[in-house]
Order: structure tokens, then C-alpha cells, then sequence
């Protein structure tokens, strides 16, 4: 099934699990007792913003990097992040993304909750 960018329905996120910054939030796949999907598209985070630290307890979380650079904090782990590196963060860990750049670091995501 292809979903066309401009046929999406979107709600636009301001505040980035207690972080900073903004997202265009789509539901692409809802169902009742089956995995439920989110695309996150366009997440920028400008210079000093942040995704806040949050937990995974029943979802796994995709992050695509497009551009700029960064520090991840992938389960008390801090690494740098750049363009067309993936961070997926699983059931039970956690994650916080900053950017530590100077250009905004922009990445889409896919969220699948079980």
C-alpha cells in the first residue's frame, strides 16, 4: 500500500516527550488487538533542542536521521548521530535524542506499539 505524503492526516506535536521541538504526527495502521503504527515525519530539532528521555514499555521507536548532527542517549549509552544513521529503540529501553549541531537535525520516525 503506498499512503501519499500529501493524503496523510496529521496532527502537529510541539512538545517532544518533555524535550523540545515539533513533529507532524500521522497514524497509519490503528487496529484493534493488533500492532498499531505511527509515523512521525519531519522532526526538527533546532540547535540546543531535545527528544526528552522516555521509556519504551510496549512500543518499538525508528528514527531515520536526514540531516545535522547529534548526541543519542540509546539506553545509558551516549553516541553521536548523523545523517542516515537509524536508531531503533525496543520494548523495555529508553532513549533521548539532542542537538548538539548547529544546522537543525531533522529525522523522521515509525512507532509500533504492541
Amino acid at each position: 500500500m503506498l499512503i501519499k505524503r500529501n493524503e496523510m492526516k496529521t496532527e502537529e506535536k510541539e512538545k517532544l516527550r518533555d524535550g523540545v521541538g515539533k513533529a507532524g504526527v500521522c497514524t497509519l495502521v490503528n487496529c484493534e488487538n493488533e500492532k498499531n503504527i505511527r509515523f512521525l515525519s519531519e522532526i526538527t530539532l533546532e540547535p540546543g533542542s531535545t527528544v526528552g528521555k522516555h521509556n519504551h514499555v510496549n512500543e518499538t521507536e525508528y528514527f531515520v536521521f536526514l540531516s545535522g548532527s547529534g548526541i543519542v542517549d540509546d539506553d545509558g549509552k551516549e553516541e553521536p548521530v548523523n545523517a542516515g544513521d537509524v536508531l531503533i529503540t525496543g520494548r523495555g529501553a529508553y532513549h533521548a535524542v539532542n542537538n548538539t549541531g548547529s544546522v537543525p537535525l531533522v529525522f523522521i520516525g515509525v512507532i509500533v506499539t504492541y
